[in-house]
């Protein structure tokens, strides 16, 4: 179960926030000034902070800074009735990971919010180096050289980004909209096909077989997932 904050000093938002969240599975604290906020954010770890900007006791920018000035990593989705892009873009310069403006859908909001989670919770899970091995296979995720079966090449930015969200999902399912959401983004609209070629592409390079894949497995109707 995934742990996230919310700073929210509407009532009514921050009620139908809370409520969808907590009705698809996530454990959430809200807390209604920038001040509670702040201290909540620095004293217990989040998968995710849901963070207004027109707060009382401090505005959402200040406990933005907060949190960033801390070292804390946490994704930052700012929940706001500011619209105009001055805004925006100073809360993306400031560390936040998304904007979506008041009043947003709900099914919009959830499906950011997950993938801001996964996105949190796959982090996590990354060992130190950087470096996925499996088989005779290895990828280095910040110079993104790999041993292939082409031999060590420099592979493609999205192709080192689809590969490593399906290791560190851990065996489970992602569909094609999970990839898209994870690696193109919301904003952002390849076809579901698109998915497919790069999975092509992966398993020329990552699996002993490319007709009878062993790792990168396609699961019918639902999408795809990685075994080591």
């Amino acid at each position: 179960m995934s742990r996230i904050l919310l700073v929210e000093d509407d009532e009514l938002v921050g009620t139908m926030v809370r409520m969808n969240l907590e009705n698809v599975g996530h454990d959430l604290r809200w807390c209604r000034d920038g001040v509670e906020g702040l201290a909540a954010a620095l004293e217990t770890p989040y998968d995710l902070v849901l963070l207004d900007i027109s707060l009382p006791g401090q505005d959402g920018y200040a406990v933005l800074q907060g949190i960033r000035r801390q070292g804390i990593g946490t994704p930052v989705l700012m929940l706001t009735a500011r619209s105009d892009v001055g805004s925006k873009v100073r809360a993306l310069d400031m560390g936040a990971d998304d904007y979506l403006p008041k009043p947003f859908d709900i099914a919009e909001m959830v499906a950011r919010v997950k993938a801001l989670v996964r996105r949190s919770t796959a982090e996590r899970q990354l060992p130190a180096s950087r470096v996925i091995s499996f088989g005779r296979y290895r990828l280095d995720l910040d110079s993104r050289e790999a041993e292939t079966n082409e031999g060590r090449v420099v592979i493609g930015e999205k192709d080192a980004e689809i590969l490593a969200l399906l290791v560190k999902a851990d065996g489970a399912v992602l569909s094609r909209a999970d990839i898209i959401e994870e690696v193109w983004g919301l904003d952002a609209f390849p076809v579901e096909r698109t998915v497919d070629n790069y999975l092509v592409r992966l398993r020329k390079l990552f699996e002993p077989d490319h007709r009878q894949p062993r790792h990168i497995l396609t699961v019918r109707g639902a999408g795809f997932r990685f075994l080591p």
